[in-house]
């Protein structure tokens, strides 16, 4: 049987630049098996091409990119602002990916191999609360289930991928599993990089490119934070953050989070190792 870990992972790249750095770590990571990316919120069939953009970068054409819904469900803000597909409009990419084809994608891989995959979202969870919704048995057969979403004891219990669609997040908080570990801002927010690192440190066929990308982001802002990255760092290396197990709590009308620590079907990361994200992330992207 093969050490790696099967993973699908929902994302939303072009936003925020984050997305296009957790991608890069599962591609440059060995022990990853990357079965498919599906793409959450706004234009997903340009979300969709920066994931291929970064996936031809390093020769993994092989992986399927399936565009998912434009979302919100119900109500919410949505996320439109795309700023970086822009930077890499001028290389190779496909903008005729289907529409609202990620629910199916999802279901369908999950249920066949059922206990295997790990599930990791890093964006909005429109796709995933109609796949709950659709399909409520497909939590159990999931392995795993990582969130970067929410806030628990900052930011009075906001953050993006929970507001952005509030029905869809409180279906997923609310669904039938053994589950869910939550990274949320509470702990994201400490894994930083000011922009002089980042132009220093940003080398290689995929960390060049997500440099490209970061101009845009950069003209309003001088770091990031390494949202996304520690959520798939985490898989790889649980003992990067320390969960607390409990309940998380959504208000259906903001998707505003918070959370009961005791027994309950959630772990939420309340401490973390800012220094052993940055190690094992850097030194698993130098290796290509």
């Amino acid at each position: 049987m093969s050490d790696r870990i099967p993973i699908l992972l929902d994302t939303d790249p072009g936003t925020d630049i984050d997305d296009a750095l957790a991608i890069s770590y599962l591609l440059a990571k060995p022990e990853c098996d990357l079965v498919g990316i599906t793409t959450v919120t706004g234009d997903t069939k340009k979300r969709s091409a920066i994931a291929e953009v970064l996936c031809n970068a390093v020769g993994r054409a092989d992986i399927p990119i399936v565009a998912g819904h434009a979302g919100p469900m119900g109500h919410g803000p949505g996320q439109t602002w795309l700023a970086q597909y822009d930077k890499i409009a001028h290389l190779p990419h496909r903008l005729d990916r289907e529409p609202n084809s990620a629910v199916k994608f999802l279901q369908e891989t999950i249920r066949s191999r059922p206990g295997e995959i790990t599930l990791l979202t890093i964006g909005p969870m429109t796709n995933i609360g109609l796949l709950f919704a659709m399909d409520p048995e497909i939590p159990s057969l999931l392995k795993n289930y990582v969130a970067m979403a929410g806030a628990f004891y900052v930011n009075n219990g906001w953050e993006t991928n929970c507001v952005v669609d509030p029905i869809s997040t409180k279906i997923v908080s609310h669904s039938k599993r053994e589950s869910l570990k939550w990274v949320p801002l509470d702990v994201t927010t400490k894994c930083g990089m000011q922009k002089p690192d980042v132009e220093m440190l940003f080398q290689g066929p995929l960390l060049s490119l997500v440099a490209q990308m970061a101009e845009s982001w950069f003209e309003s802002v001088d770091h990031i934070l390494f949202h996304d990255p520690l959520a798939a760092v985490s898989l790889f290396l649980p003992e990067v953050v320390e969960y607390t197990s409990g309940t998380v709590h959504v208000e259906p009308d903001k998707g505003l989070t918070s959370f009961e620590p005791g027994e309950g079907p959630d772990k939420v990361a309340l401490k973390v190792q800012p220094e052993a994200l940055f190690d094992e992330f850097f030194d698993t992207l130098s290796r290509i």
